[in-house]
């Protein structure tokens, strides 16, 4: 399999630093090309918000190039079973809160990220969720493939609050859990198949919370992702219509395409 990428990032039209942080990471191996992909959010009501998301980003960059080439080895025997991906993403989450955590004391200043990833190996997808950014899957149509962390979505899930409210409610950027801000974190994993000609889209609240997802897969429409220019200009696209709606967050996104190996 091969991947057509795009990403952007923008400081939004209010704040005064960029907290978001975002990565894709490619490598080649013998049983064809793995990608990785994340998007972490620095807290936006707590002060550093970027040196969190950014060393959740560096944690995952260090787990990338030294502890995944031994699950790919597990891949290639046989052997491989998610919950070995799940232990070492729950190590890593936990070691870096902890890291975080243990900085902030230092400075006296709290700080925070959310963080989605996934993992895209052959015709298989790998997911991990703490906090109330994205990761949805274009195909025949769009699916969600995390669930927020947050007060709105647990009060949606409880029955005591409808979406339209949840769309409007002080409180819908309200965590449940961050790293580095929680005492204990316990990140979501999930898991799926993907093919050839799916899209992978993984994003910050700011980017989605003025868009509906139907709008996003109308802008991504896969058989038009012919490229990444395309792709790169569309995100570009839907990032300025969120500042027209006044979407005054960070504004982040990150788009692969999955394509056939000639």
């Amino acid at each position: 399999m091969k991947y057509l990428t795009a990403m952007h990032t923008d400081i939004g039209t209010r704040k005064k630093t960029n907290q978001d942080s975002i990565i894709v990471l490619e490598a080649q191996t013998g049983m064809g090309n793995i990608l990785f992909a994340s998007v972490c959010d620095g807290m936006g009501g707590l002060a550093k918000g970027e040196v969190a998301s950014a060393a959740m980003v560096r944690a995952f960059e260090s787990w990338f190039e030294n502890d995944l080439p031994s699950l790919v080895q597990k891949m290639q025997e046989g052997t491989f079973e998610a919950e070995n991906l799940w232990e070492q993403w729950a190590s890593l989450i936990d070691r870096t809160s902890r890291s975080i955590e243990s900085y902030g004391r230092e400075i006296h200043i709290a700080l925070g990220t959310t963080a989605v990833a996934v993992l895209i190996c052959g015709e298989d997808y790998y997911t991990l969720n703490v906090g109330d950014s994205r990761v949805y899957l274009l195909a025949d149509r769009i699916y969600q493939l995390t669930k927020d962390q947050t007060y709105v979505q647990r009060e949606l899930d409880a029955g005591r609050m409808t979406y339209e409210q949840s769309l409007t409610d002080p409180q819908r950027s309200v965590l449940l859990q961050c790293i580095g801000a929680s005492k204990v974190v316990h990140p979501v994993f999930s898991c799926g198949k993907t093919a050839a000609g799916h899209e992978f889209m993984l994003c910050c609240d700011g980017f989605r919370h003025v868009i509906a997802p139907e709008e996003f897969y109308q802008a991504f429409y896969p058989p038009y992702m012919t490229g990444e220019g395309v792709m790169k200009q569309r995100i570009v696209d839907m990032i300025r219509l969120n500042m027209e709606r006044r979407e005054d967050d960070n504004i982040s996104a990150i788009l692969v395409k999955l394509v056939k190996e000639s």
